[in-house]
C-alpha cells in the first residue's frame, strides 16, 4: 500500500472511532503513516537489520511504543485524552501494518519476539489505481470540501470513502480466497500474484533444480477462469560460457538471465519473467520481466541487448512494456 492510501484509511478508521475530532483525526492519521518512516533509518539498518524496511516500525510491538509515545507527547501539542490519543494512534498504526500485510510485502509482526513473516497477496504494494484515488481523496476531503461545505456533505464524503475501502478490500479478499480454493487445479506449486485489477490475476509456478530455473504461468479473470497460457520460460541460472551472438530465442533467453538477475534485484527477489525477440536492426535482445512491480502497462525490468558483431551484451534496467500481454 502506498502512503497516502495508509494514511487515508487510518483517517476513516479514526473517525469511525472517535467521530469528528479534529485532533484525534490528525493522530490517528499520522499513525498510519509512520511506520514507513522507518525509510529514514536505512543508514542504521544495515548495522541493525531490525531497523530496515518493513521492520520493527511493522510490528505490533513498534506501532505500540510509537502509540504510547504520541500518547504522551500529543495532550502538549493538542488537548485531548491521552487514552484516546493511544486508542486512535494503535489502531491507525496496526491498519497499516494488516494493509502491507494484505499485499504481496510481507510483514513481520510479532517483531522482536518472532521472525514469521506474514503476507496474503491480495493487493499490489503499490497499486497506482489506488494511489490515485487517494490523493485525489485527500484534494477533495483537505482542499475542497473543508470549511467550504455545509459539514453534512463533508460527512456523506467521509462515508463514501470509508465504503468504497470496504468494497475494495472486500473484493480483493473475497477474490484471493477464490484462486486459493482453485489453486491445486491451476498449476503445481502455483503462486497467486495479484495485479493492479482486482479481478485479473497471475497464476505462476517456478521450479528451480539442476541449476535451472523455470517458470510457468497463466492470466485468470474471476468469472471467466484461466483466459491466457500457459506459457513457460527456461534459462540457466548463471550464464553459460558462450561465444557471438544468440542465434535464438532460447539462447537468448539462457545466456540474459543471469545478467539480468545481477543488474537488478527487483528480478532476483521477485516473480519473473523473460521474452526475447530480434530487433529491427536484427540484433536478438531479451527482456526480464517483474510480474509483482508494474504500472500503466509496464514492469521494472531488464533488458538485454547482443550486439550483432559479438562485442559485450548491453545491460539495462528499466521500465519496459511486455510485447506478451503479461499483466
Amino acid at each position: 500500500m502506498d502512503l497516502f492510501t495508509h494514511v487515508l484509511v487510518a483517517y476513516l478508521i479514526t473517525f469511525g472511532i472517535v467521530g469528528f475530532h479534529t485532533q484525534y483525526l490528525a493522530a490517528g492519521a499520522l499513525a498510519g503513516g509512520l511506520p514507513d518512516a522507518d525509510a529514514l533509518l536505512f543508514p542504521l539498518a544495515r548495522r541493525f537489520p531490525i531497523l530496515r524496511h518493513h521492520g520493527i516500525t511493522h510490528s505490533i510491538f513498534g506501532v505500540t511504543v510509537l502509540a504510547l509515545a504520541g500518547a504522551l507527547i500529543a495532550p502538549f501539542l493538542a488537548a485531548g485524552s491521552p487514552w484516546i490519543y493511544f486508542v486512535v494512534m494503535e489502531i491507525g498504526g496496526l491498519s497499516h501494518v494488516a494493509e502491507d500485510g494484505f499485499t504481496n510485502f510481507s510483514v513481520p509482526p510479532l517483531l522482536p519476539f518472532s521472525q514469521r513473516q506474514v503476507h496474503l497477496d491480495a493487493d499490489r504494494a503499490i497499486n497506482f489505481a489506488t494511489l490515485v484515488f487517494s490523493v485525489a481523496s485527500f484534494y477533495v476531503l483537505l482542499g475542497v470540501e473543508r470549511n467550504h461545505v455545509a459539514f453534512p456533505i463533508y460527512l456523506f464524503t467521509l462515508y463514501a470513502l470509508t465504503a468504497f475501502f470496504a468494497a475494495y478490500f472486500a473484493l480483493r479478499l473475497a477474490a484471493r480466497i477464490h484462486l486459493e480454493r482453485r489453486r491445486g487445479s491451476l498449476a503445481p506449486n502455483a503462486a497467486i500474484v495479484p495485479t493492479g485489477n482486482p479481478l485479473r490475476w497471475v497464476i505462476l509456478s517456478e521450479e528451480v533444480g539442476g541449476g535451472r530455473v523455470r517458470t510457468t504461468w497463466e492470466r485468470y479473470v474471476l468469472g471467466r477462469g484461466v483466459v491466457d497460457g500457459p506459457h513457460s520460460v527456461e534459462a540457466p541460472i548463471d550464464a553459460p560460457a558462450h561465444a557471438g551472438p544468440p542465434t535464438s530465442a532460447f539462447e537468448a533467453l539462457s545466456w540474459s538471465y543471469g545478467l539480468a538477475r545481477r543488474a537488478s534485484r527487483m528480478i532476483e527477489s521477485t516473480y519473473h519473467f523473460g521474452e526475447a525477440f530480434r530487433a529491427a536492426t536484427g540484433e536478438w535482445e531479451a527482456v526480464w520481466y517483474s510480474l509483482e512491480f508494474t504500472a500503466f502497462g509496464r514492469s521494472a525490468a531488464v533488458r538485454v541487448r547482443f550486439p550483432s558483431g559479438g562485442a559485450p551484451p548491453e545491460v539495462k534496467s528499466t521500465f519496459y512494456r511486455p510485447r506478451e500481454r503479461i499483466l
